[in-house]
């Protein structure tokens, strides 16, 4: 096994293009334990731990460019305010240890349908920034995935950021495990609410062969909260639209059974996170005055140019 260690974005994508079968390591949270336990054996290492611009932020007025290597303590303690739902996922990684390693570009790069920040990046609406000597190209998120551990990367591709719509409403994440930390999610759930387009998002874990979003749950929440003017007064959501989200949330899984959990506790488990999620986060746009819900800014600046930040 050869270790590259280029110093530079450009060297790195140049090494990628040599050697396309390289594997990207920072944090190493998930190369490693795979390299341990053989069930990986690349030729190549490239370690991009010197590339200072991946451990490095930007938050705009509508969007968070947050770099591939930005460890997961990190988010939790700096980008609260714009990013709540990465932030509540970014609390329930591993240890102290892995949230001061581990990254959301790591974790994308994998691609397990277990990531736990992938839900919390479906339900608030990011763009996956990859890069190669060909040049830059944005992913949707929800064309990121595209089965058991594999994704829409080029095999001379790195990626390099991930843009994340910044907050402008609640947002809820929660995971069922046989523990709080160091544990693969039996499955997740990420909620937002998107007042200002009387949107809803959603994005579920490890209940699919990839991370997914519940589109027809978010169509039928958004368009009740829209029908009963709860945007605009903020009244309780009635018991029966939040029972249905959740069954249509339930719906979007294709779960299965493994030694995790059966496939019936998992759609199960989904239906529960779905219909708290709801609660928690319809509780807290009521409590900061629906329609003039706006996020906390996290101590970034009004107006100028957009606050940076790195490792």
């Amino acid at each position: 096994m050869e270790f590259l260690r280029p110093a530079t974005w450009d060297d790195a994508l140049a090494a990628k293009a040599a050697h396309p079968a390289a594997v990207p390591i920072a944090g190493g949270t998930d190369v490693m334990v795979d390299i341990n336990f053989d069930r990986c054996r690349p030729t190549h290492l490239i370690d991009l731990t010197r590339i200072g611009d991946l451990y490095g932020w930007e938050v705009g007025a509508t969007r968070v460019r947050l770099g591939a290597a930005v460890p997961y303590a990190r988010i939790t303690a700096r980008l609260r305010g714009p990013l709540p739902g990465l932030a509540l996922a970014a609390d329930t990684v591993g240890s102290p240890q892995i949230r001061n390693r581990g990254s959301v570009g790591g974790n994308l790069g994998s691609a397990s349908p277990a990531g736990d920040c992938h839900p919390a990046l479906l339900a608030a609406g990011a763009e996956v920034e990859v890069a190669s000597v060909r040049g830059t190209r944005l992913i949707p998120i929800d064309a990121f995935f595209t089965g058991v551990k594999r994704s829409a990367l080029a095999p001379d591709e790195l990626i390099r950021a991930v843009r994340i719509v910044r907050a402008t409403g609640p947002q809820q994440f929660a995971k069922v495990g046989t523990r709080n930390a160091m544990v693969i999610a039996v499955c997740a759930f990420g909620l937002a609410l998107h007042p200002a387009e009387r949107r809803i998002g959603t994005g579920i874990g490890s209940a699919a062969p990839t991370p997914v979003r519940a589109g027809a749950a978010e169509e039928f929440l958004g368009a009740a909260l829209a029908e009963g003017d709860h945007w605009t007064s903020g009244r309780p959501v009635p018991p029966a639209v939040a029972r249905h989200f959740a069954a249509l949330v339930a719906d979007a899984c294709q779960p299965i059974d493994d030694v995790r959990g059966s496939a019936a506790y998992r759609r199960h488990a989904v239906t529960v996170l779905a219909r708290r999620a709801l609660d928690l986060a319809w509780a807290e746009y009521r409590a900061t005055g629906g329609d003039a819900h706006r996020a906390a800014d996290g101590g970034e600046p009004e107006g100028g140019a957009p606050r940076c930040a790195s490792a």
